[in-house]
């Protein structure tokens, strides 16, 4: 039956098996978070980042025993705990605003990030970005604007956190982009679960409580479904271009939207909607815009 399986899957398009770990990434995601609400009402948000970090260790180490500890060489340590550092500023953001503020306005700024890793490579790579892609950050600053609605609703923390967490995260993709250039994809991912594991102690020790049989329980579903996620996503950009397959990732709103409306009875108003899409939108066609642009170099080379 495996195998009858694995032919099936094979047989597919790679288009259609990018489509598919996409929708999984973004339903894993979605119940990762929502498992992180749940279970903040009995640890603080900094421990389950420590234990999500910890399991994500856990899941590395089969792949990197596989192909060999040589694989995490390098000659760039500073960058790779310079990159930890701003993850982990992402990461307790991200995981705090998840307990405070509502799960689709959480998920929706979210999407933030990639708006602010295209503004920050002009800034520290030198990448140059005509009119349009500049015109798309600025629509991406307006959908945040949509959702925040300064000096009409009072700013929520949490919203102003994951704004923040987007801030940091489009550094941290704007360093993977400099390590990409001589650092395999197992060294970035496997120095990144060392890093995270080790900065996310601190807080977590400060912070500490003993998890009851539950929590403990809780701990390896949201480590399980995160691992689920990463995995999936990184096999979704290996099967297929992210600008054909990423268009599925709103559905992590969609899946967000439904999870909290069942466990904590919570409904994003229109604004919510209005101002994701926006953002997804912008990000969507400035991604779209750095592929052209590679394609271009790419031939004219």
């Amino acid at each position: 039956m495996i195998a009858a399986a694995q032919a099936a899957w094979h047989g597919q398009t790679a288009m259609t098996r990018g489509i598919a770990m996409i929708i999984i990434s973004t339903f894993a995601f979605a119940i990762m978070h929502t498992a992180i609400r749940y279970l903040s009402d009995e640890m603080h948000p900094f421990q389950i980042a420590f234990f999500r970090n910890v399991f994500g260790l856990v899941f590395l180490i089969p792949l990197l025993s596989q192909g060999g500890f040589a694989q995490m060489k390098t000659n760039r340590f500073g960058l790779h705990a310079v990159r930890g550092v701003v993850n982990i500023g992402a990461m307790l953001l991200f995981f705090y605003a998840l307990t405070i503020t509502p799960l689709a306005t959480v998920t929706a700024l979210g999407f933030l990030g990639p708006i602010f890793a295209a503004a920050l490579s002009v800034l520290f790579l030198g990448e140059r970005f005509r009119a349009r892609r500049w015109a798309a950050i600025g629509v991406g600053f307006l959908g945040m604007l949509i959702i925040l609605r300064p000096g009409v609703i009072a700013l929520d923390i949490g919203a102003v956190m994951v704004i923040a967490s987007a801030v940091l995260w489009g550094m941290a993709m704007t360093i993977i982009k400099v390590l990409g250039r001589t650092e395999s994809s197992v060294a970035i991912t496997a120095w990144m679960g060392i890093m995270l594991g080790l900065l996310s102690l601190g807080p977590a020790i400060w912070v500490w409580r003993d998890p009851s049989m539950w929590g403990w329980a809780g701990l390896v579903f949201i480590g399980f479904w995160g691992s689920v996620a990463q995995v999936s996503l990184a096999q979704a950009l290996k099967e297929a271009d992210p600008t054909a397959i990423m268009p599925f990732d709103f559905l992590r709103l969609i899946w967000a939207t439904l999870l909290a409306a069942w466990l904590f009875a919570e409904a994003p108003d229109l604004f919510t909607w209005i101002g994701a899409a926006v953002i997804f939108g912008a990000g969507l066609y400035i991604a779209n815009r750095e592929r052209q642009a590679k394609k271009h170099l790419t031939t004219d080379g």
